[in-house]
């Protein structure tokens, strides 16, 4: 019986452990390729910023479809470990066809549809996650913000790689290290994460929970969409901005993008701790307010020091939503952890499409800096949004409450 008991314990750990790994895998897989993404099309695929944008935009819309498509299909059938293999699998052939490849077409159709199904496997881990903690009786929130900076912490790391490896080696490196990154990612996902089979059972009550939130679900979705958007154009904008129109080095994009992602690890792993006591509701606030900050500095900020500095305010920005965002969205729509996991996630992707449109007219017809003003209208946008959001009770505390 202690055997068993040991041996119980221990599965666990070592299923925990291996979604921290993955989290930082897939995180590292798309930290080498988002942040050059712009500068490998006009510098490879050699596009005009327009094009750019119109990349990003379409990147987006084909990423909303594939991701809900999938988040439909796992919620009715569960098996989500399958579903994140065979997205590792064509993240990677991805990468390998972005390594080769400079047809701008080519790689706007079929390279971004197997890049959106690499992408999937991020929201589908964190949906397995999510059950795996109300499984095993782990602390759902926190164990979600320890994933969160796991991915931001590959995004310290991976943005000043990404930019050291294109600029050293040339982007048919980066985009095979990003390859590695997949494949080694599969195969942890093939040999240690669960198969949750019983996630089947919790479509039946999917429904009444969006019924009941819909306004708030919808108002938290238009938020988070415009926060993204931002966030978007920031990252399509900022290597440009840097090297073309400030005349700065180009490995300061990846320092900023690291140094951000830096700050976002202790401000998930605090707002995860202090979600109970404050609220989610009042973290989204702060972070929405940090955003607006952040960039009505940006638009007046131009030496490399105080770009750095501001980056304190897009990690309280950036943190927060990431690692509250969707827990907000979960708890608004209970029993529907694919489901509310995706709409956030494609919360994302709905900012990238407002945001690649936009920074790419901007950039074409006026300058970089001029698609910053957009971005603080976005933030602007969302402060009125989010203040309209209900407070919602956390299922746990709900559940543990009658033991009390």
């Amino acid at each position: 019986m202690r055997t068993s008991t040991a041996s119980a314990r221990c599965l666990p750990d070592m299923t925990s452990t291996a979604f921290l790994i993955i989290a930082f895998l897939t995180g590292i897989a798309g930290a080498l390729q988002t942040p050059t993404l712009s500068l490998f099309l006009t510098s490879q695929v050699h596009v005009s910023p327009f094009m750019v944008g119109i990349f990003f935009t379409g990147s987006a819309v084909i990423g909303i479809f594939v991701s809900q498509l999938l988040a439909t299909w796992s919620d009715k059938r569960g098996d989500r470990k399958t579903l994140i293999l065979y997205c590792c699998l064509l993240g990677a052939l991805a990468c390998v066809l972005f390594a080769f490849n400079r047809n701008y077409f080519i790689l706007l159709f079929i390279g971004v549809l197997l890049s959106s199904f690499g992408s999937t496997a991020n929201p589908q881990m964190f949906a397995l996650a999510r059950e795996h903690a109300e499984k095993t009786g782990r602390e759902a929130v926190m164990f979600s913000s320890i994933l969160r900076a796991q991915v931001s912490l590959a995004w310290v790391v991976g943005p000043p790689l990404a930019f050291a490896l294109s600029m050293g080696f040339g982007f048919t490196f980066m985009y095979c290290a990003a390859t590695l990154a997949f494949l080694v990612c599969g195969a942890m996902v093939y040999v240690f994460l669960p198969s949750m089979p019983k996630a089947r059972m919790k479509t039946s009550a999917t429904l009444e929970a969006p019924r009941r939130n819909r306004r708030d679900t919808l108002m938290l979705f238009i938020a988070c969409s415009l926060m993204w958007a931002a966030n978007s154009i920031y990252l399509i904008n900022m290597p440009l901005y840097v090297v073309r129109e400030l005349g700065l080095p180009e490995k300061l994009a990846g320092v900023l993008m690291g140094s951000a992602a830096c700050l976002e690890i202790p401000t998930m792993l605090i707002a995860g701790y202090l979600a109970r006591q404050l609220g989610k509701r009042f973290l989204m606030r702060l972070a929405v307010i940090a955003g607006v900050i952040f960039y009505g500095c940006l638009l007046f900020t131009t030496g490399a020091v105080m770009l750095i500095a501001l980056q304190l305010l897009n990690a309280i920005f950036i943190g927060i939503l990431a690692g509250i965002g969707m827990l907000y969205f979960q708890d608004l729509m209970p029993g529907q952890a694919g489901a509310a996991t995706t709409l956030f996630t494609n919360s994302t992707r709905a900012g990238w499409i407002l945001a690649g449109s936009l920074a790419g007219i901007i950039a074409q017809f006026w300058n970089y800096h001029a698609v910053f003003y957009a971005a603080l209208a976005m933030v602007v946008g969302s402060l009125l949004c989010i203040w309209n959001v209900k407070n919602v009770e956390d299922p746990i505390t709900e559940t543990v409450a009658p033991e009390a």
